[in-house]
């Protein structure tokens, strides 16, 4: 696996725990902020192929 496609994976399990921190937080906008962050990191592997587990 190249560095690239790991490093988008690590990024979605990144944003996928910062949400549920928020949430568990009830943040609101932490919850905005960590669902962005999650859209932006899925598109991305979605852009380049990046299989990602859990995808939402």
């Amino acid at each position: 696996m190249g560095g690239f496609t790991e490093a988008v994976r690590d990024r979605v399990r990144q944003a996928q725990a910062a949400l549920a921190a928020a949430r568990d937080a009830d943040d609101a906008y932490e919850v905005a902020v960590a669902s962005d962050e999650l859209e932006d990191a899925l598109r991305l592997a979605r852009e380049h192929g990046v299989a990602v587990e859990g995808e939402q």
